[in-house]
C-alpha cells in the first residue's frame, strides 16, 4: 500500500517486493516490474518512470525493502541484549528468512549482479547490506575498522547466500552451520586483531616517551 501522492522512492520501495514475486517467472524485466505495478493499482508506465536503470535499480530497491524490512524486525532494546556475534547472526539469518519466499528471484539476481558490467553495483550493494547490519548492531568505528567490519561481513554474507541457493536441509540447517563458522571466524578475528593492536599501541607509545627522553621539549 503507497502513501497518498506517494514520492518515486516510495513508488520504488512500494513496487520492489512485488517485482521479486514475479521475477521468479519473468525475470528482473519490464514485464515484472509491469505486473507489480498493477498489482499494486498503478499504471504500469510508472514501473519504467521507477526503474529507469532497468533489472540491477529493481534488484537495488528490493535490497533496500530487504534492509528496511530487517530493521524493523527488532527493537534496540532486542538487539541490546544480545552478543556482538548473535546479533550480527541473527541479522544475517532475518535477511535469509526474508528472501527466502523469493529464492528463485534471489538466484537471478545474483545471476545478474556476478555480470561483468554489474561488479560495481554488486560490490555498492553488498556493502551496504552491511553497514545496516553493522549499525543495527550497534557499530559506531569511525576509523579503518569501519571498513574491515563492513567488507568482511558483506563477503561473509555473499557466501553464506551461495550456499542458501542450494540448501534443501530441514530449516536450512546447512547454511546456518555455515554461517556460524563464518561468524566465529568473524569474531577470531577481531579479538587477534585487538590483540595486535593493543601490542602495537604499547609499543608506539614506548617510542614516543623514549623520544621525550631523548629531545626533552623546551
Amino acid at each position: 500500500m503507497l502513501p497518498p501522492d506517494p514520492t518515486l522512492d516510495e513508488i520504488r520501495l512500494g513496487l520492489a517486493p512485488l517485482v521479486a514475486d514475479n521475477a521468479a517467472f519473468d525475470g528482473w524485466s519490464a514485464r515484472a516490474a509491469e505486473a507489480a505495478a498493477r498489482a499494486l493499482g498503478i499504471e504500469p508506465s510508472i514501473a519504467a518512470i521507477a526503474f529507469p536503470g532497468g533489472p540491477v535499480e529493481m534488484i537495488d530497491a528490493w535490497f533496500a525493502s530487504i534492509d528496511a524490512a530487517m530493521a524493523a524486525r527488532f527493537t534496540p532494546d532486542q538487539l541490546g541484549n544480545m552478543k556482538v556475534r548473535e546479533r550480527i547472526t541473527r541479522l544475517v539469518e532475518t535477511r535469509l528468512e526474508l528472501v527466502a519466499p523469493h529464492r528463485e528471484a534471489l538466484r537471478r539476481a545474483v545471476a545478474i549482479l556476478a555480470m561483468p558490467q554489474n561488479l560495481g553495483a554488486a560490490a555498492r550493494l553488498g556493502w551496504r547490506s552491511a553497514d545496516v547490519m553493522w549499525r543495527l548492531a550497534g557499530d559506531t568505528a569511525t576509523d579503518y575498522n569501519h571498513y574491515t567490519k563492513r567488507a568482511i561481513l558483506g563477503s561473509v554474507y555473499a557466501a553464506t547466500v551461495t550456499v542458501f541457493l542450494n540448501d534443501e536441509s530441514e530449516g536450512w540447517a546447512e547454511t546456518r552451520a555455515f554461517l556460524a563458522r563464518r561468524i566465529e571466524g568473524i569474531m577470531a578475528f577481531e579479538k587477534a586483531k585487538a590483540k595486535w593492536l593493543g601490542r602495537d599501541s604499547h609499543r608506539l607509545s614506548l617510542s614516543r616517551f623514549i623520544g621525550r627522553l631523548r629531545y626533552p621539549a623546551v
